[in-house]
Order: C-alpha cells, then structure tokens, then sequence
C-alpha cells in the first residue's frame, strides 16, 4: 500500500505555490524545497493537491506552472487519493443561488469562481474537476470503463439535475407552443436550428467552417472555399441528422433504433470503416488526450448499451433524460468515433418532443466542453459537464427568444394540421402538379374533417407563396426538387 503523504508536507508545498500570482515550475518548487524530494515523489504530491483544488496547474510538459487553488480542503481530507478527493456526483446543488425574485439567468449562475472570458461560469466542484483533468496527461491515473458509475444511477431517484434547477430550466425552455403536437417549435425554428446547432456541433469538433460559411453551405449548397471535405461532409451530416429529429418527432425517441440511425446520419462518409456506419462497434478504441480506456469487448459493449438507452427512456424530465444521454453515451463509446456528436442530438430528442427550446451549443468554449468530458471519462464526476450544459441551454435559450418573437403567434388551426399540411405540399411538389384547389382536394387526407376542408385548402395555397429553398425541408423536400417544380409552375403575380 503506498504511503499516506502528511498533511503537514501538503501544507507545505500548497503555502510555497501561493507565494506567487504568476505560478511557479516543479524545478522552482523542488530548488525552494532545498532538492530534497524525488522529482517523481513531487509531482504525486502536486497532482493530489490540484485534485483537491488547493493549486492548479496551467501548461503542458515542461512548461507546467502550479498557481494557488480555488478552494481549501479540511486538513482530515487532505491525505484522499486524487478521485476521492473530487466531488460526489450526485451531490446536491447548494452551490446555485435561488434569490426571491431573481431571472432564471440570474439564479442559473454558479456563485464561485468567476469564470474565465473564454470558459463557463463554474460551480465549486466544477472548478475541481477543471483543476485535475488540466494536469498533463502523465499526472492523471489511467482508469477504464466503471460499470458501477452507471449502475449507481436509479430512474427518476438520483438525478444529475436537482428539481430546483430542472424547474428552472423548465422555465427558461418553455415555448408558446408546449402543448401542441410534438415537435411544433423545432419545426417553426428549424431553419435557424439547423444552421446553428450544425455549425455548434462541428465546431466542437475542431471543424474550421464559419456561422456564415454554414449558412451557405446549408441554405444554398454553397461549399466554403478552402475547407476540405469532410469539414462540408460533417456540416451536411448534421444538417440531415436534426432534419430527421424535428421532421420525425412524433415517431423518434429515446431508442435504439433512434440513436442507431443519428449515428449514421452522423457519420456518413466520415468513417474510416464504410460497414461501421450505424453500427455498435466490434472493436476496441481510444480517447486522444484523455487516460480512460472504454470497454473492449463488442458482447459486452452491446449489453450495455441497451442497459443504457433503456435507463434514458425510464427518466421522466426531459431535462434529466437529456442531460442524462450526454454523460453515458460519450462514456460507452458505443460507436467506433462520432459518440459525442451522436450525445449531443440525442440530447435534443426529449426537448424537441417536449416543444421545449432546443439545445444549440452556440457560442460553448471547446475547451470547457472538452474538460467537462475528461471529468466524466477519468473521473466519474459529472460538475464540470452540468456546468457546461446550464451554461449552454442558457444561451441557447437567450437566441431562440429573439426567434420566437420574429415567428409571432401561433396558428392554432395550422398547428392543428400540420402532419396534413406538410403531406399535401409535399405531394403536389413530387407530383409535379399545378397548386389548384381541384389538385389539392384529390390529395386531402381523411385526417382533415369535411368542416375544416375549404379553410385547409386556402392553408396550402398561402403556405406556397411562402416556400422556398431554404425552408422546403420543413416538407421533407429537397431544394432542386422544389426549384424544378417552381420553374414548371411559376408562381402568379
């Protein structure tokens, strides 16, 4: 067994890191603590003191600086090993204030540390978290896939999201149109959604596109120049991947067949492997930049994730269910590559099924994301990504008020037969037929009640002299299928 360090050696070392607002290298310390230790021996006793929270380290290699910590740990803690010294993760949420009167960006907020310009406000134990997985690599303690992580987790018992923050969220998140068909507010946002989480996505995964670049790519099939192309592929991936969420939201959920068919939607001509697409991996991966190693075995691989997608589907809050397939799913690593891709969308299936505002990622530090995940992989602590997912539904909340108030008021009867509506314009287009009502009567679907039939046709006559490329796929259609439709039967002025 190896040896407890004394607290008093800890102390020490914590107090000669404080002298200094700037930070000091392992060679400064070991010269001011007279050469006396192992080189080794002192970076373990400065790896356990920023798992602690008591020094952070900043840098890579050599070029490592140890400043003062966030936080003291008691003296009677300070003797625990690197991952018992980290929060609990389902310890409560005390760390979120909840004044009287306060906006729910307000309450949302994490009272200590401030955050950094280029990273997300950060609870206590978020910092902690942030604090260990910035060591090197070499300082962090290889570890592997821990079933008892998820096996800790009970449906509806022991959330990641306390009620007081899922309430709050409930009520950043709700849309005018909460108790309309499932799916009714992404598809009244869909073109802002899919130009934003699309480029959000794949910016987290270090593609080089920009908002604008996605716009045209998306609105006009307009590759950017100087991009490769798997940077457009990844981009058109996710484009094909929220279509088929929000167009389909009455039939898809938390599934297997649903989060089978994101990842291929998602990894289309992105795999290194063609017969990996929309299939569970066969055989073993990795994590770049992190010490985790998943699960090897494809039996076994297998078997979880079904345990998985099937605790998912038990948990009630949309919130909770979604918050709940960011963490397991990029932990598993159930594909061969694109499993945090795959997370992030399915995220968006209980939002976008609830009419709740969806989940973008628009404007999320890479780098906080990046080390959020690290503390789920290496350490089983999930702070750091709750941290990052208030932050990130709060702005996405924020941009998606400014495009509600631009839809205006609903059309309760238009909400009302949407599934028709869609049926109808879809129909007349692929048939290349003229937007008569004679051709629109021969199409109505038994859905429609005789009542409301005259006032449905004036409804797709209206929504044509609205379509165009860029909104078509709201029909399921293609831009060129619309085009060479539109250039048959130019619209009448």
């Amino acid at each position: 067994m190896p040896r407890v360090t004394p607290s008093q050696e800890l102390d020490h070392l914590a107090q000669l890191v404080g002298t200094t607002a700037d930070g000091l290298s392992i060679d400064a310390l070991s010269r001011q603590l007279g050469g006396g230790l192992h080189r080794r021996t002192l970076q373990r006793r400065l790896a356990l003191l920023v798992a602690q929270g008591r020094v952070l380290a900043r840098g890579a290699g050599r070029g490592v600086r140890y400043l003062p910590g966030v936080t003291e740990v008691p003296s009677n803690a300070r003797a625990q090993s690197a991952v018992s010294a980290m929060p609990d993760p389902s310890a409560s949420s005390a760390h979120w204030t909840h004044e009287r009167g306060a906006s729910p960006a307000t309450r949302l907020r994490a009272l200590e540390p401030p955050p950094a310009p280029d990273y997300v406000p950060t609870s206590p134990e978020g910092a902690q978290i942030r604090a260990y997985v910035g060591q090197p690599r070499s300082l962090r303690r290889p570890v592997g896939y821990r079933l008892a992580f998820l096996e800790s987790y009970q449906p509806n018992h022991t959330p990641y999201l306390p009620e007081a923050l899922r309430r709050q969220l409930h009520s950043m998140g709700r849309s005018p149109v909460d108790q309309a068909a499932a799916g009714t507010f992404a598809r009244d946002i869909l073109n802002r959604l899919l130009i934003d989480l699309s480029w959000a996505s794949s910016q987290l995964e270090g593609n080089t596109y920009s908002q604008l670049d996605t716009e045209r790519l998306i609105e006009f099939g307009q590759a950017a120049e100087g991009k490769n192309t798997l940077e457009t592929q990844m981009i058109l991936n996710h484009k094909e991947a929220i279509e088929f969420l929000v167009l389909g939201a009455e039939t898809t959920g938390v599934d297997r067949q649903t989060l089978i068919a994101l990842h291929a939607f998602l990894s289309n001509g992105l795999m290194a492997d063609p017969a990996a697409v929309g299939c569970l991996r066969t055989r073993a991966v990795g994590i770049g930049g992190s010490v985790y190693l998943p699960l090897s075995q494809p039996q076994v691989v297998d078997e979880v994730f079904g345990v998985v997608v099937q605790m998912a589907a038990d948990i009630t809050d949309p919130f909770e269910q979604a918050f709940f397939l960011m963490v397991h799913l990029p932990y598993l690593q159930p594909f061969e590559d694109v499993n945090k891709r795959v997370s992030r969308l399915a995220a968006n299936i209980p939002l976008i099924r609830h009419n709740l505002c969806p989940l973008s990622f628009l404007d999320l530090p890479a780098q906080a994301y990046t080390d959020a995940m690290l503390g789920v992989y290496e350490l089983n602590q999930v702070a750091l990504l709750r941290d990052v997912f208030v932050s990130a539904y709060e702005r996405s909340c924020q941009q998606y008020v400014a495009v509600q108030q631009n839809v205006g008021k609903p059309d309760v009867f238009r909400l009302r037969h949407w599934k028709s509506l869609r049926e109808v314009v879809a129909v007349i287009v692929r048939s290349d037929e003229a937007l008569t009502r004679r051709n629109i009567a021969r199409h109505l679907p038994d859905a429609v009640p005789k009542a409301d039939r005259n006032r449905f046709i004036d409804l797709v006559q209206t929504e044509f002299q609205s379509l165009h490329a860029g909104n078509s796929v709201r029909f399921g259609l293609g831009p060129l299928a619309l085009e060479a439709w539109q250039r048959q039967h130019p619209r009448r002025r």
